[in-house]
């Protein structure tokens, strides 16, 4: 005998099996995969969408793509130099409180304490996977590694790339100095010693973005089959000098290295994202494409800073803004564009509450959770402003659309100027801050009390727990 349901019937039938079905597909959501693209010295002007790429000579489609889909940030901050603004966006704090303030000049121990907690660990203690492909640039010795850190799969460098010329400089004599060795790629699990893979020198630095994008994509394909949460940190070694393409992207555009570069960078977060769908977790992963800080100041590598005037190692807004982009399909609003305070810090306390992962309360933290501001849910940033540091000096601050700066340098490499009388800028009017005092903005000194508080609770909270030393040995304890 054949029973025939009735539409109403089947359709009750559908609503329930998608509610039975619904805990599981709620529960994916609720810890969805990361991914997160950390570019090396990579100019607010670069993408198409924020100026670049064609005006740059290498388009940039799948990035500016990327951008349609989800929310790009105008109003992004970061810190002057690779080292603090790795510690910051790992820690969640200011990198001066890590030891962490500038790169490492005096010592080669160097990086983040044990002590310190990470954004790997928060994402290990959640239950996810977590990986880093490319540049760690937060410790070079034995427990300063990526897979000390939380992190259970590491494919890089401990360093820089600058450091890829060494082995081609007669000057060079490896020994002299116990740290003036040649830098190699590192592959290492969590639990054990990374292991070298190869001197990094100049053909490797070539490959490199090009390996770990196909590193990444292993790691997500593995996971994302098992259907394990994971956690993918990519800091590509671009475009920090020397920038030069891969064997296969070298003369593509005819335009020149550095226009191949971005091309190059294109295709890979392209092959990142295709991954991501061919794997259909794409609703459920947040893929955000960043970059560490503004453009070098260097011949060859210098980059472009946008509409901003500054290069990395200065705290000008053309160190401080980087591209953000940030895109999680169905809970990220797409096509979203905001000139909101955000800073790289906040995307700590922000994941932590997105994945249920735990923000330390034993220690101070400068992260801002920024999940309704992402989602939607409102219009404006939970951040009004920061403390702009360069290296371990307080330049000055940076609150709403306002700058009270008390010393400037204009490039990485000049002189550095105190003012007798802060400086006072409104980027709306003055972008480029090129007029620290005229009519405006004398009669806006109003802006010194809001500012200043910004600056005076920093301090106070600098006392109440002083920072790690730099060079801090482990275990450490403050």
């Amino acid at each position: 005998m054949t029973i025939q349901i009735s539409t109403s019937l089947r359709l009750l039938l559908i609503a329930l099996a998608v509610v039975l079905a619904a805990p599981a597909y709620a529960q994916d959501l609720g810890q969805p995969n990361v991914v997160l693209v950390f570019m090396d010295n990579f100019g607010y002007g670069e993408l198409g969408v924020y100026g670049g790429g064609i005006t740059r000579g290498g388009p940039t489609p799948r990035i500016d793509q990327l951008a349609t889909e989800g929310i790009r940030l105008t109003n992004f901050n970061v810190e002057a130099q690779c080292t603090p603004s790795r510690a910051a966006i790992m820690t969640g704090r200011y990198a001066v409180r890590s030891g962490n303030g500038s790169v490492p000049l005096d010592t080669p121990l160097y990086g983040l304490t044990q002590w310190e907690y990470t954004m790997a660990e928060m994402f290990s203690d959640a239950g996810y996977a977590t990986a880093m492909f490319g540049k760690w640039h937060l410790g070079q010795t034995e427990g300063r590694y990526p897979t000390d850190q939380g992190f259970d799969e590491w494919y890089g460098i401990p360093n820089s790339s600058d450091e890829s010329f060494w082995t081609y400089n007669p000057y060079f004599q490896e020994g002299t100095h116990p740290a003036a060795i040649y830098e190699n790629v590192f592959d290492g699990r969590k639990g054990s010693v990374p292991q070298k893979v190869k001197v990094y020198d100049k053909q490797a630095r070539l490959e490199m973005d090009g390996e770990i994008t196909a590193k990444a994509i292993d790691f997500i394909r593995r996971k994302g089959g098992e259907g394990t949460p994971f956690f993918a940190f990519l800091p590509f070694t671009q475009t920090h000098g020397p920038v030069k393409p891969s064997a296969e992207f070298k003369g593509v555009t005819v335009n020149g290295p550095w226009a191949d570069v971005l091309v190059q960078t294109d295709t890979y977060v392209g092959r990142l994202l295709d991954t991501i769908d061919e794997l259909g977790i794409a609703d459920n992963t947040i893929f955000i494409f960043t970059a560490d800080n503004g453009p070098e100041m260097t011949s060859g590598a210098q980059g472009w800073g946008g509409p901003w005037r500054g290069s990395y190692f200065t705290g000008l807004e053309g160190s401080l803004r980087v591209p953000f982009i940030a895109r999680w399909p169905n809970r990220i609003p797409a096509g979203a564009v905001s000139n909101e305070i955000v800073h790289e810090m906040d995307l700590f306390a922000t994941f932590a509450n997105l994945v249920g992962g735990r923000v330390p309360d034993d220690r101070m933290i400068d992260s801002i959770d920024q999940s309704d501001f992402f989602l939607g849910k409102q219009e404006d940033s939970n951040r009004e402003g920061i403390v702009v540091y360069v290296g371990n000096d307080i330049y000055g601050v940076k609150w709403r659309n306002w700058k009270m700066m008390f010393k400037e340098v204009a490039r990485g490499t000049d002189s550095v100027v105190t003012y007798p009388l802060p400086r006072f800028h409104n980027l709306y009017v003055d972008p480029k801050e090129e007029y620290g005092l005229t009519d405006e903005s004398i009669a806006n000194l109003w802006v010194r009390w809001p500012a200043g508080q910004v600056l005076t609770d920093h301090l106070v909270s600098l006392k109440e727990e002083p920072p790690v030393p730099p060079g801090a040995k482990d275990p450490y304890s403050p």
